[in-house]
């Protein structure tokens, strides 16, 4: 290691104090809300759940919506609950199979032709198989990386270059709490959310790296949310999700184009522990929580 590169060292320490310092005042500094309205939204996974209120909520902003999914119905759902909020919404939809790589690069094709450059796009659809590892098909593993993570790949790669072009945009992951901390009878789904959380990581990165300071990254991972998609989980201390609030703190991280979001707040301590606790320790943190058996009742959506 020679001068230079000691000097280097050093400046990245006081640059990284610097950073740090402001991330502690910025805690406490309320942070303005970006205005998002005239932008369009492309969110995945828009006819259900998550993805459906997420649509709702944009449209409150005056955001044109752009609504992908599997199901034509979920998809007309989510018209009909844009169309009771009595506002002039902008909503456009399309069925598509996240994973079929052609298909979600047709259907990019069809929304740029439609309605233009996506500003915000929301990588929300998932599934789960919620099956111990043996138990599980390798189809349904596999169709649970392609649309949990894999599909990312290619949703991004079709509408980022117009972000890049404006130096402006913002890609935002809907992962899990499960892409943070491995859970049992969880492994492909595990597997998936963590792979989406590590996709916008090395993102936000590479998007540093370019100087395009201009387009925000956030990954949100929430615990189990009373949407349908866990039906049966059960956990005696930590309770389950409301939607409203998952959702409500979602729209507030991407308009304060916060980086992550852990939900509910204990996550944070969770997280930081995990960063030297023992791994013994934290399975039996696991198990007193009941957090390791939480899918042992397990039942989810049935399908439609």
């Amino acid at each position: 290691m020679d001068f230079q590169d000691v000097g280097n060292l050093l400046w990245a320490l006081l640059v990284s104090l610097y950073y740090c310092l402001e991330a502690i005042v910025m805690f406490f500094v309320p942070t303005g809300r970006k205005v998002v309205r005239g932008q369009t939204v492309l969110i995945t996974g828009a006819g259900s759940g998550i993805g459906q209120r997420l649509s709702v909520e944009f449209a409150k902003l005056g955001c044109t919506i752009v609504g992908v999914d599997i199901s034509i119905v979920g998809l007309g759902e989510t018209k009909k609950k844009l169309e009771d909020l009595n506002m002039k919404v902008k909503y456009h939809c399309y069925k598509c199979d996240l994973s079929d790589r052609e298909q979600i690069y047709d259907v990019a094709d069809k929304v740029k032709s439609d309605v233009g450059d996506v500003d915000i796009l929301i990588n929300n659809a998932g599934i789960v198989t919620g099956k111990r590892l043996m138990d599980c098909p390798d189809k349904l593993m596999i169709k649970t990386m392609d649309v949990n993570a894999v599909a990312h790949f290619w949703t991004i790669k079709a509408f980022l270059p117009s972000m890049l072009e404006k130096n402006c945009g913002h890609i935002v992951t809907i992962a899990s709490g499960a892409g943070v901390f491995g859970l049992p009878a969880l492994l492909d789904y595990c597997a998936s959310k963590f792979a989406a959380v590590g996709l916008s990581e090395a993102l936000d990165l590479e998007l540093w790296q370019q100087r395009k300071d201009g387009i925000h990254v956030t990954v949100v991972c929430p615990y189990y949310i009373d949407t349908g998609m866990f039906k049966g989980v059960s956990t005696p201390i930590l309770p389950i999700l409301k939607p409203e609030y998952a959702v409500n703190r979602m729209v507030d991280a991407i308009l304060k184009n916060k980086r992550m979001l852990l939900l509910p707040g204990f996550s944070y301590v969770m997280y930081a522990l995990k960063g030297f606790l023992p791994s013994k320790a934290m399975y039996v943190m696991g198990e007193a929580c009941g957090i390791n058996t939480s899918m042992d009742t397990f039942i989810g959506r049935k399908k439609e």
